[in-house]
């Protein structure tokens, strides 16, 4: 028995007690950890004290707490699934998504109108409450179980421009590029990552364990005048996928003579 002989709230010392044991490798990653009654005996404490350790390791995201199974140390290996993020573009003008093919959709899509937030609005050069179509897709990829929520928004002046976009607003990605080039724009894309902590109906839909950040990647199309066209936001848990992107250097703009 490893009686708790520190100071501090008890529940906090056994918490702290199964933190080194953790890392130092006597609990491994995905291994089960001992039951109630085993750290009650262990530590020489009462019940109540011991689901508190428990609760406070489950909100350090150490472990996972899965109902009818146990608590598990949680995983350090890595992400079940790689997202790739580049665009090509196929000879008969197509465009094609490395990982396009891999995610099923979990549910009909779901499209609205909506108008711009102060964080979407910047990303399309917009003000606030200007209109938009939304269509939003919760993904899954049916090899790793990993689910992802896709919304894409599009203002409505760009659909407007492309009738058969404003006919269809919820297309996806590939074909919405297709539709913007068939109309005359030279497409080029931004993206940007961010991580958050979930809201409760990310953490809900997404099936996050206990303090489990989100990814959140927001992809903006631009067109032949560099002004935003659509933007796309993809977000899913950070244990379940990484994020892989292929880099080319860019020309350097030509430096004006000094006068």
């Amino acid at each position: 028995m490893s009686e708790i002989q520190r100071p501090g709230a008890l529940y906090q010392q056994v918490a702290a007690a199964i933190r080194e044991a953790i890392l130092s490798g006597e609990f491994p990653p995905d291994s089960l950890l001992p039951s109630e009654a085993q750290l009650m005996t262990r530590y020489g404490v009462s019940r109540p004290t011991v689901r508190n350790a428990i609760a406070a390791l489950r909100a350090e995201g150490l472990i996972d707490v899965r109902h009818g199974k146990g608590s598990f140390v949680r995983s350090d290996g890595q992400p079940a699934l790689t997202i790739e993020r580049r665009i090509s573009r196929t000879t008969d003008g197509r465009f094609v998504m490395p990982n396009g093919d891999i995610w099923q959709e979990a549910e009909e899509p779901s499209t609205y109108r909506t108008r711009t937030t102060k964080t979407t609005g910047r990303f399309l050069q917009l003000g606030e409450e200007e209109a938009l179509f939304g269509c939003d897709r919760l993904l899954i990829d049916p090899n790793t179980g990993t689910r992802a929520m896709h919304r894409t928004l599009i203002p409505f002046e760009v659909a407007d421009a492309v009738p058969l976009l404003a006919e269809e607003p919820c297309k996806r990605p590939a074909a919405i590029y297709r539709l913007l080039t068939q109309d005359g724009q030279k497409l080029s894309w931004t993206e940007t990552v961010r991580a958050h902590m979930p809201l409760p109906d990310e953490r809900t839909t997404l099936q996050l364990p206990d303090a489990t950040p989100v990814l959140h990647v927001a992809r903006v199309a631009h067109g032949t005048d560099d002004r935003p066209l659509i933007l796309e936001e993809l977000r899913f848990g950070a244990d379940r996928a990484e994020l892989a992107y292929r880099i080319t250097a860019d020309k350097e703009p030509a430096r004006r003579p000094r006068a």
